[in-house]
């Protein structure tokens, strides 16, 4: 495995300034990977070298380091130094598929098709999408990939008069799949939560056993109040965020 650049910042200190050395240090470097120009991967200077470069004490350097850390932007990690963590994906609740959000947030969404098969529902999503009583579904299962990682983990349940193709599913997002099929989803009833994850799934999405993850349960219907579709989603916590505006 190579090994990553190191990057030193230059970074100019006013230790008359009533701004705290260590938060004159990181700031700079915060800006600096979130527009990419330090990216993730790329290794940070030590504290004693940064230390020394600036002369401020170690602690201060420490404390500089530690801040980023504190804000997920960089992860320290033993006998490697501190490296650039991947950025999170902060999703607006909203009416939209993951597909479509990554692609205008500038990542590179992938699809991976798990499975994909004509089922008799269990009562629940029976239920929930008001199905006769042998009514029969498809049912799919994908793994969705930003910039090549795995991101979430996706079961939707459709009915079959709705469903697309496993091929539109591999190429592209669900809601637009349905909307070139000649439905659309108007609105949506969903429940977040979280929970640890089994070992399947912390295998999948390559996160530690047993490590937090976060739940999207999604009931949406068309325009004229129909449910055609249900999503129980899974996401990687450490990479996933969701905002809601009230």
């Amino acid at each position: 495995m190579a090994t990553p650049k190191t990057y030193v910042t230059n970074i100019e200190l006013d230790h008359n300034s009533p701004v705290p050395l260590y938060h004159q240090i990181a700031e700079p470097i915060k800006e600096l990977i979130l527009d990419g120009t330090i990216p993730a991967g790329a290794k940070l200077e030590d504290e004693l070298s940064m230390a020394s470069r600036l002369g401020v004490s170690r602690p201060t350097a420490r404390r500089a380091l530690q801040a980023l850390v504190d804000l997920r932007l960089v992860v320290r990690k033993r006998a490697v130094g501190t490296i650039v963590a991947p950025k999170e994906i902060h999703r607006q609740v909203r009416l939209s598929s993951l597909y479509d959000d990554l692609k205008q947030t500038g990542q590179k969404p992938t699809t991976e098709v798990i499975s994909y098969e004509e089922v008799s529902p269990d009562e629940e999503v029976s239920a929930d999408l008001r199905l006769d009583k042998d009514a029969k579904v498809i049912k799919v299962v994908r793994l969705r990939l930003a910039n090549g990682e795995p991101l979430a983990i996706m079961t939707n349940y459709l009915p079959l008069e709705v469903a697309p193709s496993e091929k539109e599913l591999r190429s592209g997002g669900l809601y637009d799949a349905i909307r070139r099929n000649g439905d659309e989803v108007f609105s949506a009833q969903q429940t977040i939560s979280a929970r640890k994850a089994r070992t399947e799934e912390a295998e999948t999405l390559q996160e530690p056993r047993g490590a937090a993850i976060l739940t999207l349960r999604r009931i949406s219907y068309n325009r004229s109040g129909t449910p055609i579709e249900i999503g129980d989603h899974v996401y990687r916590a450490s990479r996933y965020k969701f905002t809601i505006s009230l």
